[in-house]
């Protein structure tokens, strides 16, 4: 791992860390605001939030993991635990869903009164606003430091608030018209959207663990490098790409005239990898010189179309 992917990686664990220490305040608030009002809404509430602390433990783990240089037995690094903290996290917002449903349908059967609501929605609304601020640091930090952990930690946070949100507005219905079925009916309609927000995170996931390319605005990032190469006759095959948590990895084979001398296409390819680098960093680019009048030099291309030159 390069010095500057390392710093990408500590960066990320602060941004964890933040957290952790975020999870650890809105609970307290959280079952503060049950404990007032006796409010299985906000007991799920209080729940989910003790699940964020799970999740961001288990983000500020992966962060660690990450950041370990390559070895003899990870000679391309750790950077795929990420993606295990990724499907952790989706599978703790589905196990705080199904807890959520399972909860909130027993009060359905046994609807019981509500007591201070107002002091336990304030302080339930409190804690979600942390929690939103939090997320969108979250989210932004991802994408910056293009890191999954970061940014499904950021996105199970804003199913918090979401959760909150939905929560407050079936407890205040509940508390204003003694209608007090409305609080778990309302805990059980935010937690099929959680359902849905983890099925996208595991999603995500499994993407990463099969190695899919990078992204669409990346490749295009790419293609216009080879672009400038390719005006001058420079062909290009087999281009394949991949993503492993903070890192991409790119390989290609590049055509050049045969006559060439092996400096003369080294040279190439160290200025290929360096402008390739330049404009998508924390790559790892792998670049084979092959001549373009040997036939031979196409036939480990494949019958993938997607790998030829366009």
């Amino acid at each position: 791992m390069t010095e500057k992917a390392a710093g990408r990686v500590w960066s990320a664990r602060r941004f964890a860390l933040l957290s952790v220490a975020a999870a650890v305040f809105t609970i307290a608030l959280k079952f503060g605001a049950y404990l007032l009002t006796g409010s299985v809404g906000l007991f799920s509430d209080a729940a989910e939030s003790l699940v964020n602390l799970f999740a961001a433990g288990a983000a500020f783990w992966a962060l660690t993991v990450a950041a370990r240089p390559a070895d003899e037995e990870h000679a391309y690094g750790h950077g795929k635990v990420e993606y295990f903290a990724g499907g952790l996290e989706s599978a703790l917002i589905l196990v705080a869903a199904a807890y959520i449903i399972y909860t909130a349908t027993g009060r359905i059967l046994d609807p019981e009164p509500l007591e201070q609501v107002g002091v336990g929605l304030a302080l339930t609304a409190f804690a979600s606003g942390i929690n939103a601020v939090v997320a969108l640091v979250l989210i932004r930090a991802g994408r910056r430091l293009r890191s999954i952990t970061l940014d499904a930690d950021g996105r199970h946070l804003l199913t918090d608030v979401w959760t909150s949100a939905g929560v407050i507005a079936g407890v205040a219905a509940a508390g204003l018209t003694g209608f007090y079925v409305l609080d778990p009916l309302i805990a059980i309609l935010v937690a099929l959207n959680i359902v849905w927000t983890g099925l996208k995170l595991l999603g995500r996931t499994a993407n990463g663990l099969l190695d899919q390319s990078i992204s669409a605005e990346d490749q295009r990032e790419l293609q216009a490098v080879l672009d400038r190469y390719r005006k001058d006759g420079i062909r290009f095959h087999a281009l394949r790409t991949r993503q492993s948590g903070q890192r991409r990895f790119l390989s290609m084979h590049v055509l050049v005239p045969g006559d060439w001398s092996v400096k003369r296409g080294h040279d190439l390819s160290e200025q290929i990898d360096e402008e390739v680098r330049e404009r998508l960093p924390g790559s790892t680019v792998f670049i084979h010189i092959e001549p373009e009048e040997d036939p031979a030099s196409f036939r480990d291309v494949g019958l993938d179309r997607s790998t030829r030159d366009g």
